[in-house]
């Protein structure tokens, strides 16, 4: 069976497609010298890989540690009989970091970005039969000038830095389509005024086309909606009159489907879904659907054991996903790392709200020429994740420093803050999470305290939230949320870190974390707090799981702490 063999993309689904994952021929180039010496023209590269795990991973098959500045992919696939004549696309989930394709000797495209998918037309290098696909991925981390996330940039991980990930890391398909085709889709829900937008992009000959929505909830037909697809561009509204509306904890989600029609004969068809939802504030409360909800997150850095930055299976993306609910959480911060859009679709079936962030580390925010690199990325993986009802706010960087303000750094998160807002005003932005804010939604702040007496008397009720960095930035009366804390480490094998000195028994455990929990909690002026972290990663041992997903503690216990009633609830 080929690993990872579900449609990778479940919110712009189509009936015809062929998967490319399995065994890759495989190639360190570790010089990235491959192109002066002939690697692509070589028959058979020197290795293979097990796609799409890293290289780096050990469900790779090759688990290669040492950094590696380019890679090289390669293998056949056969067209299939009914993709001849039509428009084929490769797909690529993801490609640390920057990608070079051919087909057949033809180069057919390039991308930049280690964490945005992308698609790239082989029409005209594809053929009947038999086709070879080969792949070059540069990804030069020591350079300081990519996103890497968590990746670590010395040999071995250390601190809060893990196992990296070069080259391909997630679903590899074919698409066929005909001429005129629906190339994207943008769906904006509104809860409040029961109402769904759909924005959708066309190609080809359009004249005489109409765009047809359809929406179905639980199989039964609730509404649609049609227009003339001439412009290429279409803009449809759906209006429910019984609406189902998706909540935390209650995912009600609609089937949507969208056809391409000439003369009564659909030349594309796309499945997709959504749900009914809004964000938005009462002072300092945060509302889903006009009623407050309290943001119990984890912080969830997506690494594995076995896969590093890709789950082994599409069940693990979902489980990890009810871990942390069977321990009172009803969402996450994503840190660090894009997740697969699988494990959106499983937080949207599950009713988990999620903050989609940037991977910042490895790239400087005073550096001139980072927001060129920075933000196109960004608003590739904004586009891409837009549909999902359970992200609920985005972040665009991570923990930016500075004692005192520094125009070129404040330049670059003001105009990550503006851009995200400009691509999306449905929900709320982060500058820079428990960094220095320059333009933020929400003034959030990390608390690594450990002592739950120290940290109550911060956080009591009445009190302003605090400023770490009073000479750089100032609290402006915006809603408050403590992004990270906690971090407690449970290690009794005395190995890895975790933050402050570690409890010495369960009870001491259990108790430090009810202390620093309830205190935010207990805080009417607080819309949510995040909880480091759902799982130990590698030496890093804070996490209320182990590594191998093992509970540390009874999940009930934990789960009585975490998911009773908030101030700001009342």
């Amino acid at each position: 069976m080929l690993p990872r063999n579900e449609y990778p993309r479940p919110q712009f689904e189509r009936r015809d497609w062929l998967n490319l994952n399995g065994t890759w021929q495989f190639e360190i180039d570790a010089g990235d010298s491959g192109r002066e010496r002939g690697i692509l023209d070589k028959e058979t590269l020197d290795g293979e890989i097990l796609v799409p795990f890293c290289p780096e991973s050990k469900l790779s098959g090759v688990e290669h540690l040492d950094f590696m500045k380019a890679v090289w992919y390669k293998r056949t696939f056969k067209l299939p009989r009914q993709a001849e004549g039509k428009r084929v696309f490769v797909n690529f989930g993801a490609v640390d970091y920057a990608a070079e394709i051919w087909v057949n000797g033809i180069s057919c495209g390039t991308h930049r970005g280690g964490y945005s998918s992308f698609q790239i037309e082989i029409t005209k290098a594809v053929k009947a039969g038999e086709n070879v696909i080969a792949v070059n991925a540069r990804d030069d981390q020591l350079g300081r000038r990519q996103p890497f996330g968590k990746q670590c940039a010395s040999y071995n991980s250390k601190g809060c830095s893990y196992t990296r990930t070069t080259g391909i890391w997630q679903t590899v398909w074919l698409e066929w389509t005909s001429e005129e085709r629906i190339r994207d889709v943008r769906l904006t829900p509104d809860g409040i005024n029961d109402t769904l937008s759909i924005e959708a992009a066309l190609e080809g000959e359009l004249k005489g086309c109409t765009l047809k929505a359809e929406a179905f909830y639980e199989g039964e037909y609730e509404t649609e909606a049609e227009l003339d697809a001439d412009g290429g561009r279409v803009n449809l509204m759906l209006l429910f009159e019984d609406p189902k509306l998706w909540n935390p904890g209650e995912p009600r989600l609609y089937e949507l489907r969208l056809s391409l029609l000439k003369d009564g004969v659909a030349l594309d068809r796309v499945k997709s879904y959504f749900g009914l939802r809004t964000v938005s504030f009462d002072g300092k409360k945060c509302l889903i659907n006009g009623k407050p909800v309290f943001q119990r997150l984890i912080l969830d850095q997506g690494f594995y054991p076995d896969g590093v930055y890709t789950a082994p299976t599409d069940d693990e993306l979902k489980n990890d996903i009810l871990r942390s609910m069977a321990m009172g959480f009803n969402g996450a911060r994503l840190h660090q790392k894009v997740f697969e859009q699988r494990f959106l679709y499983w937080a949207d079936k599950l009713g988990y709200i999620v903050w989609g962030e940037m991977p910042s580390w490895g790239i400087d925010a005073k550096d001139a020429s980072t927001p060129e690199v920075f933000i196109s990325e960004w608003l590739e993986v904004l586009h891409r994740d837009y549909n999902s009802p359970a992200i609920v706010g985005w972040c665009p960087w991570n923990e930016v420093w500075g004692e005192s303000a520094d125009g070129a750094r404040d330049a670059t998160l003001r105009l990550s803050y503006l851009v995200t807002k400009a691509f999306d005003r449905t929900r709320p932005c982060i500058d820079a999470s428990g960094g220095i804010h320059a333009l933020t939604d929400i003034f959030d702040v990390h608390d690594y305290e450990q002592q739950p007496a120290v940290f109550g008397e911060r956080y009591a009720p009445g009190k302003e939230i605090p400023n770490f960095f009073p000479r750089a930035q100032k609290y402006e009366g915006q809603p408050v949320f403590v992004s990270e804390y906690g971090g407690i480490r449970w290690n009794p094998d005395g190995q890895g870190w975790g933050y402050g000195e570690g409890p010495k028994t369960e009870e001491e455990f259990i108790a430090r974390y009810k202390g620093l929990t309830d205190a935010l909690l207990d805080n009417p002026d607080h819309m949510g707090f995040c909880y480091t972290q759902l799982t130990d990663v590698e030496q890093e041992r804070n996490g209320l799981y182990y590594y191998d997903r093992a509970p540390k503690f009874d999940p009930n216990v934990i789960c009585a702490i975490t998911s009773r009633k908030a101030a700001i609830e009342e």
